[in-house]
Parts: C-alpha cells; structure tokens; sequence
C-alpha cells in the first residue's frame, strides 16, 4: 500500500510546483512586459501573427518556461525532502518530549516575529518571497533559542512561582509539599522516572563526564538549585584547594550540557520548599518526590537513601567494579609501602590505587615482594585486598 502511495506523492508534488513555478512566471511577465524596449514590441509585431494578442503570447511563454522548470526539478526537491525527513527523524529519536515542546515554542514565536517584521515588504513586488525567506530564518533560529536556554526559561518564572506560593500560604490553604513548587514537581515525576540527580560529590569528583561521554547514562540529568548555589560557594571560597575544586565542578557541568545526548536540566528547587535544611536532605526529598535515583560518590549519602528506599548510584561502585578481579591464589609483584594498622602488617598499592594489606610486611617496608592473594574485601568506598608474603623480589 505504501509503495503504491509514493508514486502518487511525487506525482501530486510534480504538479505542485508546475502550479508555483506557473504563478511565479505569470508574475514575472506582468512585472516584465511594461519594461520591454520599444525594438523588441516592433519585432513581435512582425514575428507573430496578428491574431495573437502579444501580451498573452509573452505571459503564456513565461507561464509555460518555469512551469515546466518547477516540474522538471520535482524529483529533485522530492529527494532533498526524503533525505532532510531522514536526518529529521534520526534527530528526533534522540530528543525529549520536553526538547520537541521548546522548540515548537520557540519556532511559534519566531514565525509571530518574521510576520511582523514582514508587514512593511508585502506592498513590494517580492514581499511574499521576502515573508518566506524571514520565516524560515527566524522559526529556525527561535526553536534553537528556546531549545538551548530552556532551563534559564524556567528560570524567568521562578519569582512568580515563589509569590504564588507566599499568597496560598497566607491564606493557610497549603499542606506539606502542596505548594507550586510542589505541583510542578508533581508533573515531572510523571517524566522522571528514569531520571538522575546529581550530588556536589560527584560534580565535584568530575568521572561522572567520562561516563556519560560513553554512552552508559540515560535519561535526563537532574541538577538541582541548591546543588549549583553550594558549587558556586565552593567556587568562591578563600580556601585555595575548595576554590579550585568548586571551579573544577562548574566546568564539569558545562561540559555534561555540551555532550550529545546528555539533557541537563537545572531544577528550580530549594532547600525551604522542600522543608528541610541539609543539602543531602534535599537531594533525598527530592529523589522521593520525583520518583528518580541518585549520583553520588559521597558513602554517607548513598547508606542514608539506601535506608530510605532511593536507588543510589555510586560511582565508587561503578569504578570498583571495573577494576581487575584478583581471585584467592594469584600471585602479584607490589612494593611495600608503609606500616599497616595491625601489627607486623604492611601496606602497598596497585596500579590502580587498590590497596593491598601484607601479612607479616612489616619487615620489608621499602621493598618489592611476590605476594599470594588471599582474600578481598569490597565496600562502597574501595576495595582492600589481603596477602601474605611469597618470596623478596630483587630489584
């Protein structure tokens, strides 16, 4: 059925633009034929039999030159249109509900602005071609403004969000977390679910972005207001080493919003709408509220929404479970390091910071041993893996 339809659409858009490329050469010779110098009206008169009005002979002529133009460039505007609808739809997979409402939005508004400042050409003999040319451009340019400054939109609301919320509580018709704020996130714990709130830790920890340049995230990215208001303040401590790691998360989220893919959204959230006083509760009422997880690197965090029944996403876990397994048995070459915590225990570190504790390495501190695994330990906050000595390597 379908393959049967295409025919009729190419055929149908032929005619299309045989009927444009016929209205515009009917215009063009009426713009033409007053300008046509007086030696060519003579050679017309000699040329063309009496009985043909020559006016309509010209406009005929320029009906019939791009009518028959229009039509033989059908196929191919018919194949720039398939493969623009391809890139469209490739496009479109990736994109949101919420990316394809901005932009509707914004291309709405651009076409309101283009038709406005086209009023003052439509007199022109070329105003409807200028009209089509400012709304192309502006629609364009519109939906990818609204697109890209969506979360700054939001923003602009806020003041009257926050009003709204004062007046209902004056009138003592609001109850815990029934307020705007409240309402609003109501409607996008309907679309959150598979969102992910970003903690400062794991901003500030910066892996997160080589994570998501991979492509194992999905869903949106969830930064709350009070989060990026405690990275500001970070930002701008006196503490040189705070200051550079608060500047270091900043640039962190400026480059998640760049990664393809990867929506960011700054949620208009605080710390006295969500009626508590610690970021970390926050993040948890808020995680509740929108039915959504949590990235973290921050243990306490992640052991408190645990309890809490948040699903937490750690980073640390996810490192750890990358690392190379080191079963019971096998034998690694390590230097020792340093004393360990319990007598006659010493300490060394593989390549990839795990920490191994040595058995009776106390003695070989500054050396490089052949140590047989004997157990491992696995936490949240690293993994530990015990030996005991083999045999002294030499240098």
């Amino acid at each position: 059925m379908s393959e049967g339809f295409g025919p009729v659409i190419r055929m149908l858009f032929s005619g299309f633009l045989a009927l444009l490329g016929g209205m515009a050469g009917f215009q063009i010779a009426q713009i033409v034929i007053p300008e046509i110098p007086y030696e060519w009206v003579l050679w017309a008169r000699n040329s063309i039999p009496s009985w043909v009005p020559k006016q309509v002979f010209f406009s005929l002529c320029c009906i019939l030159l791009f009518g028959g133009t229009g039509f033989m460039l059908a196929p191919l505007f018919t194949r720039f249109l398939a493969s623009l609808g391809v890139v469209f739809e490739n496009h479109l997979r990736s994109f949101k509900w919420q990316d394809i409402t901005s932009a509707t939005l914004g291309m709405i508004v651009g076409l309101l602005i283009a038709n406005l400042i086209a009023l003052p050409f439509s007199n022109l003999p070329f105003g409807s071609y200028i009209a089509v040319f400012l709304n192309i451009i502006l629609a364009y340019v519109g939906a990818r403004i609204v697109l890209k400054r969506q979360s700054d939109i939001k923003g602009v609301f806020a003041p009257i969000i926050g009003l709204k919320e004062r007046v209902l509580k004056r009138g003592g018709t609001t109850s815990e977390l029934d307020t705007t704020s409240g309402e609003i996130a109501d409607e996008e714990a309907m679309s959150c679910k598979d969102a992910k709130i970003l903690d400062t830790s794991v901003i500030i920890d910066g892996r997160i972005l080589d994570v998501a340049k991979t492509g194992f995230l999905e869903g949106s990215l969830v930064l709350p207001r009070f989060v990026l208001l405690e990275l500001q303040a970070v930002a701008d401590s006196t503490d040189p080493a705070r200051r550079t790691r608060g500047r270091r998360g900043l640039d962190v989220v400026n480059e998640l919003q760049k990664i393809p893919g990867i929506h960011v959204e700054i949620a208009e959230f605080s710390l006295k709408h969500l009626r508590v006083e610690s970021v970390d509760s926050g993040l948890i009422a808020m995680a509740q509220k929108l039915k959504a997880q949590i990235l973290t690197t921050d243990y306490n965090l992640n052991k408190l929404a645990q309890i809490q029944g948040i699903r937490v996403l750690n980073v640390n876990d996810l490192a750890n479970a990358l690392k190379p397994m080191l079963l019971p048995g096998e034998s690694i070459v390590i230097d020792v390091i340093r004393e360990g915590k319990e007598p006659h225990q010493g300490v060394g570190y593989l390549d990839d910071g795990t920490m191994l504790v040595i058995e009776d390495g106390e003695n070989h501190i500054g050396r490089r041993v052949e140590v047989v695994v004997t157990s491992m330990l696995q936490t949240s906050a690293g993994r530990m893996v015990f030996g005991r000595i083999r045999r002294e390597v030499r240098a």
